[in-house]
């Protein structure tokens, strides 16, 4: 491989959060974001800009514009024009403004749980009412009850909050799923915004799918939103997009960030170009080495921590880990920060079904991996 994954870096002496929260012996396998330093081809570009030595403010800048029409026309034959999309300074604030300014006060948003928790508060954070469907599991992957789904609809629903790939529980939705949500939210005449950050991050055998790419109707009752955030660990520098292929739907957007919404700065900007005209080679071998990462866990698991159950995701960097059947004396968060001394995250953050659960990040070198599972199992056979 042309790129060390494997490096450790020091991000202690830095303001990582993910690295910061917990005490200097806390191995840190929580918040999403990876511990790999970005493609070199980022670095120079922000090295360039900041050797400029001006930092005045930014306009919109066309050629990344044209960098997502291209990449949504390459990756998925989703052919959009550069007026469809809206640079935002994240998917949090994306999916927040969607929710505020297409549905109407005292409406419904509806979610599928167990799910990422700014799902969960998007509701009352715009004086909405919160309405959710909880995916069912099964020992083959996480799978949507339509029958549920459509049920928890009322006459008050006016839009359906979509994680695709899904976090935690790591779904990729094959076409013939999106296309019955899609149906349903059609007939219900409710928007979807779907929130894709993890699109680029898709393991052998499946393939993400955007869901307004799948027809021109849906594309006009869908805004999507993505990110080159993840997919090359510039989650700190907030650049993020929105595609909004319904005229009236965008102009309601765009009206509604007048004043409370900031540009994105011009090193997201940068760093999001570069990364998407220059990353690919680096993407592809990101990808192998967290796949691989993947299957070291899943393998560990089964043979080392039997009283715990993983399903492999099929997307994403992270793991959603059942750990029911362990018999734990507190909930999995607490247990392994105590006596394994790993930080993860705790499943019961994640809404409805994520009792019982701890979501565990991958996305770090081997060895760190491998020492926080170490010290997992040490900790479940002294109990």
């Amino acid at each position: 491989m042309n790129f060390d994954f494997d490096q450790i870096i020091d991000r202690r002496k830095t303001e990582s959060g993910k690295w910061r929260r917990y005490d200097p012996d806390v191995l840190p396998l929580w918040v999403a974001d990876m511990d790999f330093v970005s493609p070199p081809e980022v670095l120079q570009a922000l090295h360039d800009r900041v050797e400029h030595g001006i930092f005045g403010y930014p306009t919109e800048m066309p050629e990344l514009i044209e960098a997502i029409v291209e990449r949504m026309a390459i990756l998925y034959q989703w052919h959009i024009q550069p007026k469809d999309v809206l640079l935002l300074p994240g998917v949090v604030t994306g999916f927040n403004l969607v929710c505020q300014a297409l549905v109407p006060l005292g409406e419904g948003v509806l979610i599928q749980t167990p799910v990422y928790p700014p799902f969960l508060h998007v509701a009352d954070n715009g004086g909405l009412i919160g309405q959710e469907m909880e995916l069912t599991y099964t020992p083959q992957g996480y799978q949507i009850d339509f029958y549920d789904f459509e049920a928890a609809i009322t006459n008050k629903t006016r839009l359906f909050l979509l994680c695709n790939p899904h976090n935690p529980v790591g779904r990729v939705f094959r076409q013939e799923e999106l296309e019955r949500m899609a149906e349903i939210c059609l007939r219900h005449q409710m928007i979807i915004c779907s929130d894709e950050i993890h699109s680029d991050l898709i393991f052998s055998d499946h393939q993400h799918i955007p869901i307004a790419s799948l027809s021109k109707e849906i594309a006009q009752n869908t805004v999507t939103l993505m990110a080159p955030s993840k997919t090359f660990n510039i989650a700190g520098l907030g650049c993020s997009y929105a595609i909004v292929q319904n005229q009236q739907l965008r102009k309601k957007l765009q009206t509604s960030t007048r004043g409370l919404v900031p540009h994105v700065n011009i090193l997201g900007q940068i760093a999001a170009l570069a990364a998407y005209q220059h990353g690919q080679p680096w993407l592809e071998e990101l990808l192998v080495y967290l796949e691989a990462n993947r299957d070291y866990l899943y393998e560990y698991i089964c043979n080392e921590l039997p009283d715990i159950k993983m399903i492999k995701p099929e997307g994403t960097y992270l793991a959603w880990l059942d750990c029911r059947e362990a018999n734990l004396p507190e909930s999995p968060f607490d247990f392994f920060l105590r006596k394994a001394r790993v930080a993860l995250e705790d499943g019961t953050r994640f809404g409805k079904g994520g009792k019982g659960f701890t979501r565990l990040n991958f996305g770090c070198p081997r060895s760190i991996l491998a020492e926080a599972l170490e010290r997992m199992r040490i900790a479940l056979r002294s109990r």
